[in-house]
């Protein structure tokens, strides 16, 4: 049986708040014997009766708690540790605290950091924004990015900034230059006293409750003196269960509502545990039990099951107040350093029982055990006082680093995310490199790190090397775990020291031989053997692999810079290294069998090895390592001192260099697309640093100790073509040409520093130059094709500018950078880090560049030496060189052709570079043009000779010519025969130059030739151009019109047949697609709640214009025979795609949605297109039958049916279209017999003009010029849907109707009516004319009325007879006020009558805004109004009793002309965004952060989207935040910005919606969607007005239409719950 809330009322409890004082109880603790004991037993009695008094949750249950809480339990432990008045003493406190010069404030999640990109020691320095922006860094590059939640701002500490580590309001003042003084010397000592013993007290109850594990008993001195049955259910989080089946669960074990559960579900997400049944043992041990059992049913078998306990309430109550006193430590000690001191030693102090004994000890070991708030609190007392303290956050780091083992074991067992564990505290220890040196030295930090590391990864194949399984969810998620430590190593290694201590050396040393042991345990993982034969049955596990590789890319990196800075350090570890390597190499397993190979006279002895047959793998991280030592060695004088065997060191790339040409050549097919993605990520910029560009420098360290024969005979043997060029065999053309290109790499790519003679800045140019001649890039494309350093830098701002000019972006796209042209002969074709594609598409842009300035192709870095004159080399290139000469062989390829022409080229630039350099000739060593002369008739000389004028070589003419040019000139020593040379070089460009020049000035002369008889066509042939210029712009109007008699005839192309047809009352109708939606963008009431629409009558609008109807169309034409045809043939398709598929299409079929066939433009109508009349009496005839087709509530069906004008197709689609603006209008289903059809229709057309008008006006476009064709066939069409029933009074005031729809519904009224008399068309025209006159006037009255306010009311009836028009200072003003009014009617009568009546408008309103103009063409008196009986109709007006009512206050009042509206302002830094949203709280989440916090851009309301937390239910259907908001705010279509993904948002009903780049930009004029960059962002004006523009034409559903059909994946995205 549940307990009652009776047994415990808390009315007790008020009458002991009467006569508590905490005070007196604090004096009776402090004469006590022992302390201790009396305040467990205060906290014995009142605890269990302030908290956890059923299942509370009420705001008013709360107040009580907190407000008991602070009065019984705190205030006496505030007067104890003060001995005086709370208030005072805390006061006091802070005036006298000397603060230190750290920050310190954590942060909240979401909230913006900044981190200098130029200051910061690493990057996760960051300042919070009050720091940034007091700081210098301000004016540096930085990054900004939002926190995560928990870390702090790093302002004030020396160690994390290189310049500039203190803002304005931290810069340290003389008072506390002393760092070192205690400060608890500044403390009373009587208070140091008392502070102890409470800070203890309330430490230790805090610790035995959060690490407790009994359910029903307390520790002792805490058993409540009576105990009663009542208990929890309490039900804990973890992050295995999703929500749905937690709330399923919910619902069905303690019987709550969906509501309820949700509540119940987002609370334990939140705060890591909830109650969810009170009552007694039975009761609540009954909901335990349910839960377990539903859960385990409805959850895989491997998933645990959902933790829940039944605990006692007063073990609960406790934990609560120790939760509550653990915040109540950290705001006390925010008062004093002294007292945080205090509590540092607090908790510090070692207890009784020896090792990891103290507090924080007890806390941190336990932390895995602790639900998620808990761990949530006693972290951030942490921060506020350990970490905030100098002296104690070294002694807590000790203790860290000797858990670190167990700590990061019990965080993999545990399921919580890294940032609710307390091995998330690493970060800010580990980054501060005094300390990390420290706990290195002392705790041998680095080797910890990295065994702990090699322990987790258990899995290994017999060799002792990491093996992979098949990856499960839970495998996946523990490697995910493990890699965290790698996280932490990068932290320890993240800045190099400057000073080595012997110590240091020993401990690096060890732990680099730790390091090594787990590369030894990499290297040769995952080995691939080719499959012959048949394909591969299952793709082998690699992607756990390479993760491991690209994680470890960074501390490979930065092991390598420390060891570059002390020499000692580096020659250890090369010599560990490179044993390490030897001992990797005897354990292969190959059947090595010695082979001798010979070639061109020369022969060198290896082993047989075919990467084609053997194992072979692509991980060989401890070669790569030795090669990026080997690079620093060669940089120091002991390089020479080390034997080599350079055979070892080259074998191991070598192969996976084949494997890769083997790979591309098609050898490894059968072996499926893991082996592919394995080539795509080893020359993947995250990986290729410690990859393939160290295979590369092993090959050329290799090569620089070999004999080149030597060396190029292996290579041959590897790439298994020495028979190719040693005897005549097929040859393997893709093969060869990969050898011929690792050739050239191996020689020519030497700018690497420590390889050749550059610095890092000239690596990060070349890269720059070489991504450039493929295309123009954006900065965020560049900076994803370099490789980022362990601080993310890449080094590109360094260099970007000196190589490159920037464009900026337009409207759309992004900022691009383009090549200068004086760079562009740095490129080289054969740049290592080019795929093919890459290589392809950048040849063809050097092409196109070197033909516009008329260049030779072919111009070379300087590349190496030997390798390139040795006979092998010379062997190989005569033999392709002679493939080449007999075409007719096919066994070359033009791409192997080109890669020796490259290599002669490489050969012939270095000999000249050595001859230009040298003092005498004995100084020369490459004597290349002597070796391809040396022999006769099959010389390499020879052959190109032969092949320069070769009819099938073209495309390399130039290239060979030029080599044949060099040749000569270095072959005649003789300077002036140089010279003279390059004389005929200058002369034959000067030459060129000239004909190039006169080639130009031809063109020239012919084009004005040309322009001027184009000129003298136009004038003698004026009058056929005229002609063809009217066909032409009626032509682009949809319609044409051939003038024949008196009769104008519309022709028109039904998109869907092609059929031609004229537009006649009885033929076939023609219909135009079109889109009705409801709007809100005229609205000046947004939240008006509009009654019942079964009630709702439409017939008089409000001038607040709170809901519109839009009608929008593409102007695409069809015969509604078509259309029909076209619309079921959609909705069959959506059947039979429903049966296959589940989801939503972009456009809903069953609300009569669809594509305009010919554009794809959402449409959910058709207008029907009517024809022209010569006058408008006949026109108007033909209103009679659509009055007859429509309406049953007229009583004159008579003879007018015969006379029916309109064939039955042409009515039916005037039925079609009333019935979707009723439809769409008022949300309820099609009746023809209501009589609010046609009223809505005509709101419709007054609605659109109106916005239309609006839309003109702010962009200061004339009225009838700019209007698109598709507006033009709106309105011709719209005057279709006339039927006329007005049986209501009107009983609203003049201030309560919308003029314009008044006149709209007027006339069109008035019209179908007229059509029951038979006179003539006079009297229509003359009752238009009459009607506008009087609509006008009533809206000039409205005006007036609305003009100004403040005045007071005449209350004489007398006085006057327009008693409520407010006094007016002068009759100017009143005419202004008047004009500028009346002026937004004028125009919007002026479009209707125009398409009503086909006026033509005169010129001046084709082009600007004329009031004037406006009034002649509507026929408006130009003077005063005569008094006759309109000023009746004005005075009844005016004594209209709500018009005094609203006037007094009684309502909104509208004034004219209304203002139009427009998006919300907003700021232009993005980060004040960011602040904002990171202070938002979930208004349903009791105080609790929003996770994605969304702005409103039409109304600026800020929402919690994308949570349980926030839903509410539309329609019967739960939404989210952001959906439900735009039923309120934007009749179902919203704009939001997701500020912590700076996204923009469209989103239209519940299933439509699509993302938008926000209008954002940063300096490189990209958006960052996502915050990834980190770039600052700045609001681009031109942008936020292209998406206001959109708002305000109604297009963001047609955007979202075309952006879900563009995009299947935004089709499954549950729009509904953002």
């Amino acid at each position: 049986m549940a307990a009652t809330e009776a047994d415990r009322d808390p009315s007790a409890l008020c009458s002991e708040f009467l006569d508590f004082s905490a005070k007196d109880t604090a004096s009776r603790w402090l004469a006590a014997a022992d302390l201790q004991q009396e305040v467990c037993r205060h906290l014995a009695i009142y605890v269990p009766r302030i908290f956890c008094l059923g299942l509370s949750g009420s705001e008013r249950e709360e107040q009580r708690e907190e407000l008991a809480c602070q009065l019984l339990l705190l205030a006496p432990l505030e007067w104890l540790l003060l001995g005086e008045e709370p208030a005072a003493g805390l006061a006091l406190l802070q005036e006298n605290n000397q603060p230190s010069a750290l920050c310190g404030h954590v942060f909240k999640v979401g909230e913006p950091t900044y981190s200098c990109r130029e200051c910061a020691a690493d990057p996760t320095c960051v300042l919070c924004m009050k720091c940034f922006l007091g700081s210098v860094h301000k004016e540096h590059r930085y990054r900004m990015t939002t926190s995560g939640g928990g870390g702090f701002c790093d302002c004030g500490d020396s160690e994390a900034w290189k310049t500039g580590p203190y803002c304005q309001k931290h810069t340290p003042g003389d008072g506390n230059q002393d760092t070192d003084k205690d400060p608890v010397a500044h403390l009373p000592t009587d208070m140091v006293g008392r502070a102890f013993s409470v800070f203890f007290i309330i430490l230790k109850y805090a610790v035995d409750l959060l690490t407790w594990e009994h359910e029903d008993l307390l520790p002792a001195g805490l058993q409540p003196p009576e105990r009663e049955d009542t208990y929890y259910c309490m039900l804990f989080n973890d992050e295995v269960h999703t929500y749905e089946q937690v709330i399923y669960t919910l619902q069905k074990a303690v019987s709550c509502s969906q509501k309820e559960a949700v509540s119940f579900a987002t609370t334990v997400d939140r705060d890591g545990r909830k109650s969810v049944r009170y009552g007694d043992f039975q009761f609540c041990e009954q909901a335990k039990s349910v839960i377990v059992v539903s859960v385990s049913k409805n959850t895989s078998r491997q998933s645990k099951p959902l933790r829940v306990q039944v605990m006692h309430s007063s073990v609960v109550a406790h934990q609560c107040f120790a939760l509550k006193a653990l915040s109540w430590l950290g705001q006390i000690i925010q008062y004093s350093d002294g007292l945080r001191r205090i509590l540092c030693q607090v908790g510090l102090q070692k207890g009784p029982e020896g090792e990891n004994s103290s507090l924080v000890d007890r806390l941190m070991l336990n932390d895995s055990k602790m639900w998620k708030g808990a761990r949530n609190i006693y972290h951030q007392l942490l921060m506020n006082s350990l970490l905030m303290d100098l002296k104690y956050k070294k002694i807590f780091a000790i203790q860290f680093a000797k858990n670190y083992r167990r700590l990061q074991t019990d965080f993999m067992e545990d399921d919580h995310e890294r940032v609710f564990s307390i091995t998330d505290l690493s970060v800010q220890m580990f980054t501060v490199p005094s300390l990390a040196r420290m706990l290195m030295v002392e705790e041998n930090l680095m080797t910890t790190i990295i065994r702990t590391f090699v322990d987790h990864l258990r899995h290994r194949d017999p060799q002792g090397r990491f093996q992979f399984d098949r990856y499960t969810a839970q495998q996946a998620f523990k490697f995910g775990r493990v890699q965290s430590l790698i996280g932490d190593l990068k932290y320890v290694l993240i800045s190099p020291p400057s000073k080595w201590s012997d110590q240091l050396r020993l401990k690096f040393l060890e732990g680099f031989y730790a390091f090594l042991e787990l590369l030894k345990c990499m290297q040769g993982m995952d080995p691939v053997v080719r499959q012959v034969g048949q394909h591969i049955e299952m793709e082998p596990e690699w992607e756990a692999a390479f993760t491991l590789q690209m994680k470890l890319t960074n501390i490979i990196t930065m092991i390598q810079e420390w060891c570059s800075t002390d020499e000692r350090v580096l020659i250890e570890a090369y010599k560990k290294c490179l044993s390490a390597l030897s001992h990797c190499h005897s354990s292969l397993p190959d059947g090595e069998q010695p082979i001798s190979l010979s070639l061109a006279g020369h022969s060198v002895e290896t082993f047989r090895y075919q990467v084609s047959q053997e194992k072979v793998s692509i991980h060989l991280p401890v070669c790569r390592l030795l090669a990026g030592l080997h690079v620093l060695l060669s940089r120091t004088e002991v390089a020479s001192r080390f034997p080599e065997h350079p055979p070892l060191l080259i074998e191991l790339p070598l192969r996976c260099l084949v494997l890769c040409a083997q790979v591309h050549a098609g050898m490894w097919r059968r072996n499926g697309f893991s082996l592919i993605n394995q080539i795509y990520y080893y020359h993947n910029v995250k990986c290729r640093v410690e990859m393939f560009d160290k295979d590369i420098i092993m090959l050329q360290a290799g090569a620089s100790m070999m004999d080149p024969n030597h060396f190029l005979m292996i290579v041959l043997s590897r790439f298994e073509l020495f028979h190719v060029f040693s005897t005549d065999l097929v040859q393997q053309n893709t093969l060869i040409e990969e050898m011929l290109h690792l050739i050239i790499m191996v020689v020519g790519e030497r700018y690497v520093a420590g390889v050749g003679q550059v610095e890092p800045y000239d690596e990060v140019r070349r890269e720059i130059i070489h991504l450039l001649s493929i295309r123009p890039m954006a900065h965020s494309e560049l900076a994803k094709a370099l490789p980022e350093n362990g601080n993310k830098e890449t080094g590109l701002e360094r260099v970007i500018d000196s190589v490159a000019s920037f464009k900026k972006p337009g409207v759309t796209g992004r900022g691009l950078y383009e090549l200068r042209p004086e760079w562009n002969r740095y490129f080289n074709l054969y740049f290592h880090h080019y795929s093919r594609a890459d290589q392809s598409k950048a040849e063809e842009a050097q092409r196109k560049l070197r033909r516009q300035s008329g260049e030779d192709t072919g111009k070379h870095t300087c590349p190496l030496v030997n390798l390139l004159q040795c006979d092998v080399l010379l062997a190989i290139e005569g033999a392709v060189l002679q493939w080449a000469v007999e075409p007719s062989g096919g066994g070359w390829t033009e791409s192997m052709l080109q890669r020796v022409l490259h290599l002669v080229g490489m050969a012939l630039l270095e000999e000249q570079q050595q001859l230009e350099n040298s003092s005498g000739y004995e100084d020369v060593t490459f004597n290349y043009t002597c070796k391809i002369t040396r022999y006769t008739s099959g010389s390499v000389l020879a052959l190109l000779e032969s092949l320069q004028n070769a009819p099938h070589l073209e495309v390399h003419k130039d290239m060979i010519t030029w080599i044949l040019k060099v040749t000569a000139a270095l072959m005649s020593l003789d300077a002036l025969i140089g010279s003279a040379l390059q004389m005929m070089k200058d002369k034959d460009k000067a030459e060129r130059k000239r004909k190039a020049e006169m080639a130009r000035l031809r063109r020239e002369k012919i084009m004005a030739q040309m322009s001027e008889m184009q000129k003298h066509f136009i004038n003698e042939n004026k009058e056929l151009f005229q002609q063809s210029m009217e066909e032409l712009e009626a032509s682009t109007s949809a319609t044409h019109h051939r003038v024949g008699g008196t009769e104008r005839r519309q022709l028109v192309t039904c998109i869907l047949c092609q059929e031609e047809q004229e537009i006649r009352g009885h033929s076939r109708a023609m219909v135009l697609a079109a889109f009705v939606q409801r709007s809100t963008v005229l609205s000046k009431n947004r939240h008006c709640n509009l009654p019942n629409p079964e009630h709702r009558d439409p017939l008089f609008m409000h001038p607040d214009l709170c809901l519109g109807i839009h009608t929008a169309s593409c102007g695409h034409i069809m015969h509604a025979t078509c259309w029909q045809r076209y619309f079921e043939a959609v909705q069959l398709k959506e059947q039979r795609r429903q049966q296959r598929l589940r989801g939503h299409t972009s456009y809903d079929v069953e609300n009569g949605e669809f594509l305009c066939p010919l554009c794809e433009c959402l449409s959910n109508t058709v207008i029907p297109m009517l024809p022209h009349a010569a006058s408008p009496d006949h026109r108007y005839a033909h209103l009679t039958a659509v009055r007859h087709s429509h309406n049953k509530h007229t009583c004159a069906n008579h003879s007018q049916t015969e006379l029916n004008p309109f064939s039955s197709s042409i009515s039916e689609m005037i039925t079609t279209f009333s019935l979707s603006t009723y439809k769409v209008g008022l949300k309820v289903n099609p009746n023809e017999q209501d009589p609010r059809v046609p009223v809505l229709s005509w709101s419709s057309c007054a609605y659109t003009i109106q916005s239309i008008e609006r839309l003109l006006m702010d962009e200061e476009k004339p009225l009838f010029g700019s209007l698109p064709c598709r507006q033009v066939t709106l309105f011709m069409t719209k005057k279709s849907s006339l039927v006329p029933d007005t049986q209501v009074e009107n009983t609203q005031s003049i201030l309560e109707i919308d003029m314009f729809h008044l006149l709209v519904y007027s006339v069109l009224a008035y019209s179908s009516i007229h059509c029951l008399d038979q006179s003539g068309c006079s009297v229509v025209d003359s009752g238009h004319l009459h009607l506008l006159h009087l609509v006008t006037v009533a809206h000039l009255v409205q005006i007036l009325l609305t003009s100004t306010t403040g005045v007071a009311l005449s209350h004489s009836h007398t006085a006057s007879r327009f008693f409520v028009l407010p006094e007016v200072s002068s009759g100017w003003q009143l005419y202004r006020c008047l004009k500028a009014g009346v002026l937004p009617f004028l125009r919007a009568a002026a479009l209707f009558f125009h398409y009503l009546n086909s006026t033509a408008p005169p010129a001046e309103l084709l082009s600007k805004t004329n009031t004037k103009k406006s009034i002649s063409y509507s026929k408006l008196p130009g003077k005063a109004l005569p008094d006759t009986p309109v000023c009746v109709c004005v005075f009844s007006w005016c004594c209209h009793p709500g018009v005094r009512q609203t006037l007094q206050g009684g309502g909104a009042i509208i004034r004219f002309p209304r203002e139009s509206n427009r998006l919300i302002e907003l700021p232009e830094d993005y980060s004040v965004l960011i602040n904002q949203a990171s202070s938002f709280t979930c208004p349903r989440s009791g105080g609790d952060k929003s996770r994605a916090p969304t702005l409103c851009l039409v109304c600026g309301c800020m929402l919690c989207s994308q949570s349980y937390c926030c839903q509410t239910e539309v329609d019967g259907e739960d939404v989210g935040a952001c959906t439900a908001h735009t039923f309120t705010c934007g009749a179902g279509l919203g704009l939001f910005l997701r500020v912590r993904e700076s996204q923009v948002l469209f989103v239209a009903g519940k299933t439509k919606g699509c993302f938008y780049p926000p209008p954002y930009l940063d300096d490189y004029g990209e958006t960052d969607q996502g915050l990834k960059r980190g770039n600052p962002l700045h609001l681009c004006a031109e942008r936020y007005r292209k998406i206001e523009r959109l708002w305000r034409q109604h297009g963001i559903a047609e955007v979202i239409g075309h952006a879900q059909e563009a995009n299947q994946a935004l089709v499954a995205i549950d729009w509904q719950h953002l």
